[in-house]
């Protein structure tokens, strides 16, 4: 059977930071387990807020090549701190075969209590998307009672008032729709206003 091949992940906030003493811990713990070293993603000086990271997106860019086959890294907050962008990261990485461990909080998604709270993190996530839509759609609702009109502006109330100047200047419809970058019914349709 072929060893899994692990990548790890670390990242420190800082330039003052050393991501060292992540990695090599990290490596030896992948070595325990029994992984084959993959590539080391580190990013230096780098906000868990933020995922655009050079090495974080060369990682996931790996990740989709299948490169790797389980993502090591020291914490949660080392991939990111947004909850929001750490549930997105670990679905994907999910949805692609990859297993998942963080070192320092024990979970693990290759074993089955990591996967039981991967799971339940995830439907938590889902929960919270379904809220957000209810809300929007609630807020929609709300808007079209009291008359809102949602949606881009008409084309034509954007138009009429050149199609109108350019036909008193003599222009046929066809010139005018050229003109206005838009289909001869559009300027038919304004010129019926």
């Amino acid at each position: 059977m072929k060893r899994k091949t692990a990548a790890i992940y670390a990242r420190v906030s800082t330039d003052k930071q050393k991501a060292e003493m992540q990695v090599v811990e990290l490596k030896e713990f992948v070595k325990r387990r029994g992984f084959s070293l993959g590539e080391v993603y580190i990013d230096q000086g780098y906000t868990g807020g933020n995922i655009q990271r050079p090495a974080f997106g060369k990682m996931m860019e790996d990740a989709h090549k299948r490169s790797f086959d389980v993502l090591v890294v020291w914490k949660l907050d080392r991939l990111s701190r947004s909850l929001k962008d750490l549930i997105t990261t670990l679905e994907t990485l999910g949805s692609l075969g990859i297993d998942f461990i963080s070192y320092d909080n024990s979970l693990d998604t290759s074993t089955p209590t990591g996967k039981l709270v991967f799971h339940v993190v995830g439907s938590v996530a889902e929960f919270e998307r379904d809220i957000i839509k209810e809300r929007v759609r609630a807020g929609l609702a709300n808007a079209r009672r009291n008359g809102k009109r949602l949606g881009r502006p008409s084309i034509l109330a954007k138009i009429s008032p050149k199609v109108y100047i350019l036909k008193e200047k003599g222009l046929s419809n066809r010139m005018i729709a050229h003109k206005l970058g838009v289909g001869e019914a559009t300027v038919r349709r304004a010129l019926k206003l």
